[in-house]
Parts: C-alpha cells; structure tokens; sequence
C-alpha cells in the first residue's frame, strides 16, 4: 500500500498514541465492525475487569452478611449498605454494556 509522507506521519503518530504498530493499527481498523480505537477497547475491556472484581468482592460481602443473617436469624444492619453498593455496580455495568453499543 502506497501512501505519501504526510499520511504515513500521521499513521505513525496515531500508532503510537495507540502503542500499536502501523501494521496493526491498519489490520485493525480494516477488520473491526465498529469504530473503536485498540485504546478504547483497552479502556474497555480495563473497566469491565475493575467491574468484574468489585463485583467478586461484592458479592463475598454479601455471602458474609447472608451467614451472619442465618446464624443469628437477624438481618445485618450493614446489609442494606451493602445492597445500595450492589446496586451502584448493577447501574456502572449497566453504563459499561451502553457503551459498548
């Protein structure tokens, strides 16, 4: 593929702002469905794994307080708490899949 000098300074800058190379910044932009840049799907993909683990650690909370419930027939007053904040992240993934669309 042919390009002149001022297309290819501006492929280089943008490859490496997406720290890719030319290559790849050119397959996958060629071969991706969507609009998104690898930066943004790094982004992307970073956000759903800090969602993924604030929702394991989410729910081992919520484990505790449902066996402190059983045991003492009680219902914790950390539980509601802990299901405003399981809420919040319902709504963050919520916000994260829209973004995706």
């Amino acid at each position: 593929m042919w390009v002149t000098a001022e297309e290819e300074a501006r492929l280089v800058a943008r490859a490496e702002r997406e720290r890719v190379t030319v290559p790849n910044l050119l397959m996958s932009s060629a071969l991706s469905e969507s609009s998104d840049s690898p930066t943004e799907r790094r982004a992307i993909a970073a956000e759903l794994m800090a969602l993924h683990n604030l929702l394991a650690r989410s729910s081992n909370n919520i484990n505790q307080l449902a066996r402190q419930a059983n045991a003492t027939g009680e219902f914790p007053a950390e539980a509601s708490h802990a299901l405003r904040h399981i809420r919040s992240v319902a709504m963050r993934i919520d916000d994260a899949i829209d973004g995706l669309m």
